[in-house]
């Protein structure tokens, strides 16, 4: 697809646009439930992913933030088998 977005090839006059992930938000969840409904989640569920009190899993935001980081390394310059460590 020549002269396509998804050539994979970036056009040197177009700026990069730098993302920054927002801060998680239940409506954010509550949206992505109703797009992806193979699945019902209780406001009780959702509050836990968002906002976790019961402390058996993750918080969403937590592995959102470390998704972030990866995403702002340059991946091929760490050895294999070596850990993700936060800047």
């Amino acid at each position: 697809m020549t002269g396509s977005h998804f050539s994979g090839a970036r056009t040197p006059c177009a700026p990069e646009r730098v993302m920054h992930m927002q801060k998680l938000t239940k409506q954010t969840l509550t949206n992505l439930c109703s797009q992806m409904a193979s699945h019902t989640w209780t406001d009780d569920e959702l509050d836990e992913l968002v906002d976790p009190k019961l402390g058996i899993i993750t918080g969403f935001q937590d592995l959102l933030d470390e998704l972030e980081t990866l995403r702002q390394i340059d991946l091929g310059t760490i050895p294999p088998a070596q850990s993700v460590q936060k800047r």
